[in-house]
């Protein structure tokens, strides 16, 4: 399931502090942005009847945390991305991408050995 960009911001807050309340989500969504109470609890909400988070209710709020993991949701977003933007070519991301970023020799050395691993691989 592709979440919407509105979606991945709440996923992202929810993988940085775990699980937590609509107003907590609010609060840090709203350092970056202008962002209503309410509107964050209709996503939050449209969000759990689609399976992408579970709540729990204790006392008189309800706390959310994420179903799907970062991991997961990072490859199934790259996948899309590669697959609409690149035609299926990994090879054209990761030129591009290094073409237009100037990449740090710490960067180029996980490259490199990411590069070694791969070749290593039957």
């Amino acid at each position: 399931m592709k979440p919407t960009d509105s979606e991945l911001e709440i996923l992202q807050v929810l993988w940085q502090i775990g699980p937590g309340t609509v107003r907590q989500v609010n609060e840090r969504l709203a350092e970056n942005k202008d962002v209503g109470y309410t509107t964050t609890l209709k996503l939050m909400q449209i969000m759990y009847e689609k399976g992408l988070l579970t709540r729990l209710e204790e006392a008189r709020s309800h706390v959310y945390e994420a179903n799907v993991s970062e991991e997961e949701t990072q490859s199934t977003l790259l996948e899309r991305f590669v697959d609409t933007a690149f035609r299926g070519s990994a090879g054209k991301l990761v030129m591009h991408a290094l073409g237009n970023h100037k990449a740090t020799p710490a960067e180029l050395d996980e490259i490199r050995k990411l590069l070694d691993q791969i070749e290593k691989q039957p």
